[in-house]
């Protein structure tokens, strides 16, 4: 099996919508690190499982969606929790969206707040 990681960081705010969340209720500031891993047993033509050129250029608007943005007032968040498993899906659908994908069967997205708690979503692509 191959795999083909893809990272980025940059900072972003929110505040937790749960019942008593603490100080994590009171807007505040992450710095958020993304991880994208595409796995698939074959690669293609030119020996890539994925291009990761392409990873890049579905993923920089992405995060320049979200950079320095407060995520509670997204409309993708609206309603709920923006919780850092939420973001995580959010991402990996977008990406998902955005990328030529004919070799890989599997994407991960690994969302770390802080570097010091992740959350990851997985898919088959």
């Amino acid at each position: 099996m191959y795999s083909v990681t893809v990272r980025r960081s940059f900072i972003a705010q929110h505040f937790l919508t749960v019942p008593d969340p603490g100080p994590e209720g009171e807007l505040h500031s992450h710095r958020f690190g993304v991880e994208l891993r595409f796995e698939g047993p074959t690669l293609n033509e030119y020996g890539y499982l994925v291009d990761i050129d392409d990873v890049k250029a579905a993923l920089s608007p992405a995060v320049d969606r979200y950079r320095d943005a407060t995520l509670n007032d997204l409309p993708e968040f609206e309603g709920k929790n923006p919780s850092v498993e939420r973001f995580a899906r959010i991402l990996c659908e977008t990406v998902v969206e955005e990328t030529a994908l004919d070799g890989p069967e599997r994407v991960r997205v690994t969302m770390w707040e802080d570097e010091e708690a992740a959350a990851a979503y997985e898919t088959a692509v």
